[in-house]
């Protein structure tokens, strides 16, 4: 494989801070940072000022010192020909800010100690909260952030968008809507998972001081730029994978078909289908390619044969939950288990794990979305979004395998924790999970190690974005295929 961008890496609030206090330890300047942080912001503003024809900025600064990065944005815009005005809270704070505020008075902007907007602005800065917000907003500043939402003008948020935890992504419970979000030091988490991604915008990293050894991130931003290998030319259908599709309840064919078509699309060179009988027609008069199998007259000799011909199994779309479904999930379960296959477990297979847990071989990569992962662990769905990163760590913990947390910014933890930031909100509809299942045992079977978990779905989420290109709206995951095939072949 070569990955050609950057793994950027992505921290918590906590170390930034504490990364912060180490550098303040060596005698360098806070103040001087703010400094340094608010200039560098200007020199990002000032040519998308430009093109976006801004010229009246109100600049909204709470009490902290996201506040005085506000102050000095503010005086350093005016001092590059905008015009600016500032809506404050009232004075308090440390030395810094209030250097800052200063700072913005003597240059003479008009700085109003109230936050009703007295004329419209072509830009919004906020400067309320900084990455230290761990608790709900109370209804005043709840009303104010919703004022600047209603606004029409360009939004900024300085370091995160005031009223969105850092780490989670999640509103407290509302949250600035900014166009740009300019982080400072370091990416934080919140701004790619969970709901910040809605709320952050196009986010830029103000780099200012040397990371030191102390410095971990909590994870990797998954790179976009995937290159798969040139297939050699002596190739040929047995040189890349043969993957297993099992699921396919009487009431439910759709979902394995969705899978099998994925696994071909993303280059795999056969692709089985085991499901009930019923859907075979359907299959065949749509992808004359897949082989089939009746899930229900296999043996454990045929089954156990079967498992030896093929390189990667995908298991549990559209089993379904009832008694004739937990017997082909006890067939076929433990089986899989004890093979060398690499293993995609999803949809009702995870829910039959959730019912029996068990510790699962390292080529296992399950793919719960938050509901699913609220299943195997026994929490309320409301509980994972809280803190999707603690819960795939959990998830990991309890089950062992690969985990794949699928919403917005999904996460993928395999050796490390990744952050996939492609993909939109039009993939939100029945049968992407299938599409993403196939094309994981597709990948798998193909290229084992040499691929990550991470690029599988990194990949999924380009085929999502390409397939948006005219709209969200409307999305069918069936209409995946074509996607896959040109993301795989760029």
């Amino acid at each position: 494989m070569q990955q050609q961008v950057y793994h950027s890496p992505v921290y918590h609030s906590q170390s930034i801070q504490a990364w912060e206090q180490r550098w303040f330890a060596k005698k360098n300047s806070s103040y001087g940072l703010m400094q340094q942080v608010a200039w560098s912001i200007v020199q990002c503003l000032i040519p998308l000022f430009i093109e976006e024809n801004v010229q009246k900025v109100a600049v909204c600064c709470g009490q902290g010192n996201n506040a005085g990065d506000g102050y000095l944005v503010g005086k350093y815009l005016q001092q590059a020909g905008f015009e600016i005005e500032i809506y404050a809270a009232e004075k308090g704070g440390s030395q810094d800010l209030a250097s800052a505020s200063q700072e913005a008075l003597d240059a003479c902007i008009k700085v109003y100690p109230h936050f009703d907007f007295q004329t419209e602005y072509d830009a919004y800065i906020d400067a309320l909260f900084g990455i230290g917000l761990n608790r709900d907003l109370n209804d005043t500043w709840q009303q104010m952030i919703l004022r600047i939402n209603a606004q029409k003008g360009l939004k900024i948020a300085i370091d995160i968008p005031s009223g969105l935890h850092a780490n989670t992504g999640q509103p407290l419970p509302v949250a600035i809507q900014a166009d740009y979000t300019y982080t400072a030091l370091g990416l934080k988490t919140g701004l790619f998972t969970g709901q910040g991604k809605a709320y952050a915008g196009q986010v830029e990293c103000i780099s200012a001081i040397p990371i030191d050894a102390e410095l971990k991130p909590v994870a990797q931003l998954s790179g976009t730029h995937i290159h798969l290998p040139k297939r050699q030319a002596f190739g040929h259908k047995g040189s890349y994978g043969h993957v297993l599709v099992i699921g396919g309840h009487a009431d439910m064919g759709g979902a394995v078909i969705m899978s099998a078509e994925a696994a071909f699309a993303a280059g795999a060179g056969k692709v089985t289908v085991i499901c009930d009988a019923k859907h075979h027609t359907a299959i065949l008069s749509r992808a004359p390619n897949i082989m089939l199998k009746d899930m229900n007259a296999l043996d454990e000799d045929q089954r156990d044969n079967l498992l030896q011909q093929v390189d990667a199994v995908c298991f549990g779309m559209g089993l379904g939950r009832d008694l004739w479904a937990e017997q082909q999930y006890q067939f076929w379960f433990s089986a899989i288990q004890q093979s060398q296959l690499e293993i995609v477990l999803d949809a009702d297979a995870l829910w039959f794990l959730a019912k029996r847990p068990e510790q699962l071989n390292p080529r296992t990569y399950c793919t719960p979305h938050p509901g699913e992962a609220a299943t195997l662990l026994g929490y309320k769905t409301q509980d994972i979004e809280a803190d999707r990163i603690a819960a795939i760590h959990t998830l990991q913990q309890k089950f062992k395998g690969q985990w794949v947390l699928k919403g917005s910014g999904s996460l993928i933890l395999e050796d490390q924790l990744y952050i996939c930031t492609a993909g939109n909100p039009g993939m939100g509809t029945g049968g992407m999970g299938d599409v993403l299942a196939g094309m994981i045992a597709s990948l798998k079977a193909q290229f084992h190690e040499n691929i990550h978990l991470h690029e599988i779905v990194t990949l999924h989420a380009l085929a999502g974005d390409e397939l948006a290109k005219y709209g969200q709206r409307g999305l069918q995951a069936q209409d995946m295929k074509q996607a896959i095939y040109k993301v795989v072949n760029l």
